[in-house]
């Protein structure tokens, strides 16, 4: 199986770095030389990845071709593009939905949509992909847990979802940065608050077949400090202002 992966952002990067570390059996990486940093840096991973310089050589080289591109260059590019009929297609761009797709292709491919995320590189994590397809889940199943959605409406709502992740990198970096003006070391701070995260996400996980807001009544005692952040947090309206952030980018993603 020859992979072929136009744009070498940090979701390429982070799919490829998976890739390498994982079962999956291929014959080349081919990628496009659009972020040379990135490029080489995969390309000294393995001897296996070859940079291309044109887009088209890519996919005439690939049996799967991965779009990792923002909407705008997407839009762009891949109506100038030929794919061959029997290559499958797994689009990670976010705003470009399947018909739009298709139609930009013009050819009817396995086009698959997918929503990798950076943990992907340790092979943790969702993978959502629309629409179901057992070759794209079998690929992926090797890189994390694939979420196959039937209908694609339903799927902006993983693409609204998969928004919070640098929200949640904030948050992280906000309580590093007050441990460290009360101070603690900045290299104590940065472990404890990603150890601390990690449990916690790691314990609601194993928990996740039961109603989450079991979990926030029992990490809660009465007049607690845990009851106190979660009421405060409420007054101040943070967890309807999340909500809120959640409808703005569902309303981005279903124009």
């Amino acid at each position: 199986m020859k992979l072929g992966f136009i744009g070498t952002g940090e979701i390429t990067k982070a799919v490829i770095i998976g890739i390498l570390g994982s079962k999956i059996k291929f014959k080349k990486i081919f990628l496009s030389k659009r972020n040379s940093k990135i490029s080489s840096y995969l390309k000294k991973r393995s001897k296996k990845i070859q940079i291309e310089k044109n887009n088209q050589h890519l996919i005439n080289k690939s049996d799967w071709v991965f779009l990792a591109v923002t909407p705008k260059v997407g839009n762009e590019i891949i109506k100038k593009l030929h794919f061959k009929k029997k290559q499958i297609i797994v689009s990670f761009i976010s705003t470009i939905q399947l018909p739009k797709l298709k139609e930009l292709i013009k050819n009817k491919n396995n086009i698959v949509r997918a929503i990798p995320l950076p943990p992907i590189s340790i092979r943790k994590g969702p993978i959502p992909i629309f629409p179901p397809n057992k070759k794209v889940k079998s690929f992926f199943s090797n890189l994390g847990t694939v979420i196959e959605i039937n209908n694609e409406k339903k799927s902006l709502n993983f693409w609204s979802t998969s928004g919070m992740m640098a929200p949640f990198y904030e948050l992280l970096n906000t309580l590093s940065k007050w441990l460290i003006s009360k101070g603690v070391k900045k290299n104590i701070a940065r472990s404890y608050i990603t150890s601390l995260f990690i449990a916690l996400s790691e314990s609601a996980y194993s928990h996740s077949k039961k109603d989450l807001s079991v979990l926030v009544k029992n990490s809660q005692t009465p007049k607690g400090l845990n009851e106190q952040a979660v009421r405060l947090l409420r007054k101040l309206k943070f967890y309807n202002s999340t909500g809120k952030t959640l409808n703005e980018i569902l309303k981005r993603l279903k124009k």
